[in-house]
């Protein structure tokens, strides 16, 4: 019984060629109680590799957290499995703003400790007792109160590119860095100031929200969906957008415009660009924003050093690589010293 992937990535880009269908990219969540993560994780694997599912799926006892895209004529079909599972029956399904056929080259289910790593104990606090959701109209209200703190629960790489008007900005690297952040920053106005809270899609927002009510902040808010339901429903009800950029996403695309503004600059020059890459480099593979003449004269490279690291023959390369770290934990993104212009 096949559990796991068995084709490349360039291969599965060839079969999507090959086909000619148009995908879609989705996503979504919901906390639930899981009590085996595993098992629970090869169902789907089995269901999902069955539709030619593709995309990044976390499983935990906590619930599920995926992003994933389908071809669209089969995606009826995906809905109907999914809403046959009792705590995924009417799930919100967010649909990405930009489509591209190739967010996605394999099908990843991984069980976690958490669907988001959020550093919390969730037996310290009621994580059900969540902040009133909000929709576009209800947010675009809230937000110009003046009696309103407005906070964007994403990373500093996320934000540079596109973030609400006048929305605090946490300088931080991930998620958990940035809670007991806020909580310190704001805790004058736990009791008179309404806390209104956004990030991409809502998941991060869900559980933010408890833990800082759980902190003793009274009026908390969350946007419902996120920036991705966010800008479908500006568009669908003709509303005023407050969001400006792009918003960040966690596939091969990184990004997919909400306005045409462009509020950031290339890392390496100074220009007005925003546009993720990665380092060429695989033993640096850093995430940062590079403009298309900088990309050409560094050869999609963050640095001259490993500019001349890519230079070499791809088995020197790898014999420079052998024997050091090079997971996701050690790279800062876009935090490089190398870096002249960056944030």
């Amino acid at each position: 019984m096949q559990l796991y992937n068995t084709l490349s990535a360039k291969e599965r880009a060839a079969l999507i060629d090959r086909a000619g269908e148009q995908r879609i990219t989705i996503s979504f969540y919901q906390y639930a109680q899981i009590s085996n993560p595993q098992i629970f994780r090869d169902h789907l694997f089995i269901e999902w590799n069955k539709l030619g599912v593709l995309g990044r799926t976390y499983i935990a006892h906590e619930g599920i957290n995926a992003q994933i895209s389908i071809v669209g004529s089969l995606i009826e079909e995906f809905k109907k499995q999914l809403y046959e599972i009792s705590f995924l029956n009417g799930v919100r399904l967010n649909v990405a703003i930009e489509q591209d056929n190739k967010s996605f080259l394999k099908l990843k289910i991984k069980v976690r400790d958490k669907i988001v790593a959020d550093g919390l104990a969730d037996d310290s606090f009621d994580v059900t007792n969540i902040g009133v959701h909000l929709n576009a109209k209800e947010f675009n209200e809230i937000i110009d109160r003046e009696d309103t703190i407005l906070v964007d629960m994403r990373n500093h790489y996320e934000s540079e590119i596109g973030h609400f008007t006048g929305a605090i900005t946490p300088d931080v690297d991930t998620f958990r860095d940035s809670l007991d952040l806020i909580e310190e920053d704001l805790k004058a106005h736990k009791k008179d100031k309404n806390l209104v809270m956004y990030c991409t899609g809502g998941i991060r927002c869900e559980k933010a929200s408890a833990y800082y009510k759980h902190k003793g902040f009274e009026n908390v808010y969350q946007l419902n969906g996120g920036i991705i339901e966010y800008a479908r429903q500006v568009k669908e009800n003709n509303l005023e957008n407050k969001y400006v950029g792009k918003n960040f996403v966690f596939d091969h695309r990184r990004s997919e415009s909400i306005t045409s503004d462009i509020i950031a600059n290339c890392h390496q020059c100074g220009q007005a660009c925003d546009r993720h890459v990665n380092c060429l480099n695989e033993a640096c593979h850093l995430l940062f924003i590079q403009c298309d003449s900088c990309r050409k004269d560094m050869n999609s490279c963050c640095s001259i050093e490993c500019l001349e690291i890519v230079a070499l023959p791809y088995d020197e390369q790898k014999v420079l690589r052998k024997g050091k770290d090079v997971s996701n934990k050690i790279f800062k993104k876009g935090r490089s010293e190398k870096l002249k212009y960056k944030k």
